[in-house]
């Protein structure tokens, strides 16, 4: 079985070892940004809980981190095969017609990349506009938050995801291409 139907991150040069250590650096960054969230949801529920007073600004902050968290974490999900689908029928062509694997494999990958290009075609806009503008959420003299680091972490989150899936599709395109059975 292939390194890919394993789930397992492919070797690679330079620029693909740069990828994996910013997929890596940017999986820990969420992993540590849920445990802060955690601290953050107790301790406003213990705020409310014993004095009737919670902290302001904790809900607004909990909405845009699950989204952070989400696209912190998707490149490096990709990267290892865990995004939800289902292998079945993919690993058993892999096994029986690789050729017809690489297909379906280089299929999926490109159109991830394609979401992805999407995606991004629309977040971009919205992140520059966020920043020239200033938007923020929250209540004004209560607490505000500016919207665009999130709006950051979104296309950053979705250029990685991007480029991990163009890396697999490459992958799997390569062998088509030197004439895999």
């Amino acid at each position: 079985m292939s390194d890919l139907a394993e789930g397992a991150p492919p070797a690679g040069g330079a620029p693909q070892d740069l990828l994996d250590r910013v997929l890596t650096v940017m999986n820990t960054v969420g992993s540590l940004w849920i445990f802060v969230l955690m601290v953050m949801i107790d301790t406003d529920a213990f705020s409310r809980t014993l004095f009737t007073h919670p902290i302001h600004g904790v809900n607004e902050l909990v909405e845009m981190s699950i989204v952070g968290i989400v696209f912190m974490q998707l490149g490096d999900a990709t990267r290892r095969g865990r995004l939800t689908r289902s292998d079945g029928f993919y690993g058993l062509m892999q096994r029986k017609a690789p050729k017809f694997g690489h297909v379906l494999g280089a299929t999926f990958d490109l159109l991830g990349v394609l979401f992805l290009a999407i995606v991004l075609y629309g977040a971009v806009p919205e992140m520059i506009d966020a920043y020239e503008r200033n938007y923020f959420v929250g209540e004004e003299g209560l607490f505000t938050v500016v919207e665009w680091p999130i709006k950051a972490v979104i296309v950053l989150g979705c250029t990685v995801t991007l480029l991990q899936f163009l890396k697999f599709a490459v992958r799997h395109i390569v062998p088509l291409v030197r004439g895999a059975r």
